[in-house]
């Protein structure tokens, strides 16, 4: 081949390459189709709703095991447990392209189509917490046995009440997986006190100040109400501040879910009788496991649901590992 042919064909090539650089490939750890690379070690955690203790725990859990694996891990919450807040910040952990995903999802429809926008951009999703209803979507799934928590729960409010009188549940928001889960292993179980009556379960919508007003209405409602049952953090501090209002806190038994330091707070002076305690941290840790096991093609569990124990002030100084943090 003469220097002329040689000069053009290198010229051509040269072009192919630049032509191709400016179509496909664009950012920091992507291939040049728009895909994580091989050795992209970045991952991204999106809890629920920011700041509470509960998501401060798993965060705590999934930086320390990625920190361990070789992994860095980011966070980003929305400040209020909506899809609609959540959904941009899907979007926009999109656009940076970490080789995994884990997110609690703040609705188990509407981020449907967002996550799975994820998996056809080739990131590894894993949900902790929380789930979608589709379960075609994730990896693996990570969860406290939320069904097992509701039903433990109804055993420990029964025992307070003395298996007699008319009992409510206060849940968050309609189509949260772990709330509803709660709420069905509490009804199934509570049904076979045949002393005790459910009187249904109603949405505090995550304010606080409705799970109040909600236990106000209840008591003037139902004058032997002896026990409430509130399925998250929010309803939970919202119904200790409505028996307080209506002069009821001890006299109606309150059994929350979670242990974050305000809850231990009110276990220890009384406006709750007994929490039911979650392994947040636990779950932290498991999903950036099953995350990095689905990156290194390893095998991947599609179901992990860890256990939860019921904390009293009888016993709360012997189970203070369970206490949520505020901090890493």
């Amino acid at each position: 081949m003469n220097a002329s042919r040689t000069a053009l064909t290198m010229g051509a090539a040269l072009a192919t390459v630049l032509a191709l650089a400016a179509c496909g490939g664009g950012k920091i750890g992507e291939t040049p189709g728009g895909t994580p690379q091989a050795n992209n070690k970045k991952l991204a955690l999106l809890p629920g709703v920011k700041g509470e203790p509960f998501y401060i725990s798993m965060e705590c859990g999934a930086k320390e095991e990625a920190g361990k694996l070789g992994y860095e891990l980011s966070v980003q919450a929305p400040e209020k447990f909506e899809a609609a807040l959540q959904v941009p910040i899907v979007n926009s952990v999109l656009a940076a392209k970490p080789s995994g995903v884990l997110i609690a999802p703040t609705d188990d429809t509407a981020l449907g189509t967002p996550m799975k926008q994820l998996t056809s951009a080739g990131i590894k999703v894993v949900e902790v917490d929380t789930k979608l209803k589709d379960r075609t979507v994730a990896t693996s799934a990570i969860s406290s046995n939320n069904k097992q928590g509701g039903q433990l729960a109804a055993q420990t409010l029964a025992k307070l009440i003395g298996e007699k009188g008319s009992v409510l549940v206060i849940n968050t928001k309609a189509g949260t997986s772990t709330t509803d889960a709660r709420a069905a292993g509490f009804e199934e179980e509570i049904k076979k006190y045949p002393n005790i009556k459910y009187v249904g379960q109603k949405y505090s919508d995550n304010e606080p100040s409705q799970a109040a007003n909600i236990v106000s209405a209840q008591i003037a409602a139902t004058p032997d109400l002896a026990g409430v049952f509130a399925t998250n953090l929010n309803s939970g501090e919202g119904a200790a501040a409505g028996l307080r209002n209506a002069n009821k806190r001890g006299e109606v038994k309150l059994v929350g879910f979670d242990a974050s330091p305000k809850q231990v707070d009110g276990l220890r002076n009384g406006d709750v009788q007994a929490l039911i305690a979650q392994d947040p941290a636990g779950i932290g840790r498991q999903g950036v496991q099953q995350v990095v096991n689905a990156l290194d093609g390893k095998p991947t569990t599609k179901e992990i649901e860890t256990n939860l124990v019921a904390i009293t002030k009888d016993d709360m100084d012997s189970k203070k590992e369970y206490f949520y943090r505020t901090s890493c």
